[in-house]
């Protein structure tokens, strides 16, 4: 994981871990020497993250949301694996019945305070990096983003492969020009040459739905600084 966080996270660096769930990024951010601002709505997860890293002055816990406008939302909580509770609907939707989501029941509602990427970043600072993790949710939070933001990553699934491609879309119009990819837990990008906007949609497009999930990562400059 380290490997793979030390190509867009360096020393001192500020990142924004969006979706912190139960803290696995935050210690290799950590671990890089980088600040860290940890959102997690689920609040027994803040709870947890809380414990963890309280003494840690370097990481700051907030328990919300992120969206598109500040405000409230329903998270729906899938008490058996917490990891994919989730603020859509439509997530929720695609995911009942399909092939490698058997068995998943979102059983609890709770009602989140909602920020903005941009409201975060007027309060703790421009990151260097944000980690994207908010099941089905990130067009949503990429639509509450103006800032220039070096890096960036967004989970996709393949049960809403459309999901991803606005998510592409979006980081094109706000600037990011160099896009790749992981894919599950790999840890490791699928491409050795960066990829344009285009590029990295048909190959989203291309992807078996076996593939399941990953992360598409996004750039303003290559990684040559050119």
């Amino acid at each position: 994981m380290d490997r793979l966080y030390r190509q867009f996270v360096r020393p001192n660096d500020l990142v924004f871990d969006i979706g912190a769930h139960v803290g696995d990024r935050i210690a290799s951010f950590r671990r890089l020497g980088a600040r860290v601002v940890a959102v997690e709505p689920q609040p027994a997860l803040a709870r947890t993250l809380k414990l963890l890293y309280g003494r840690d002055r370097l990481v700051v816990v907030e328990a919300l949301a992120v969206g598109r406008a500040a405000g409230s939302v329903d998270l729906k909580v899938n008490l058996d694996n917490p990891t994919v509770s989730s603020a859509s609907d439509a997530f929720i939707k695609a995911a009942r019945g399909a092939p490698g989501w058997e068995g998943q029941h979102w059983t609890k509602t709770v009602a989140v305070p909602v920020t903005t990427l941009d409201d975060l970043i007027d309060r703790q600072g421009l990151p260097s990096f944000i980690k994207l993790d908010v099941e089905g949710f990130e067009v949503e939070v990429l639509n509450g983003l103006t800032r220039p933001v070096p890096t960036l990553s967004f989970e996709f699934t393949t049960i809403q492969r459309e999901l991803a491609e606005e998510g592409i879309e979006r980081c094109a119009a706000l600037g990011f020009l160099f896009f790749n990819a992981a894919l599950g837990e790999s840890q490791a990008l699928v491409h050795s040459q960066w990829q344009d906007a285009q590029g990295i949609a048909n190959w989203l497009a291309a992807l078996p739905m076996a593939a399941n999930s990953g992360d598409i990562y996004a750039r303003r400059t290559s990684p040559s600084g050119a």
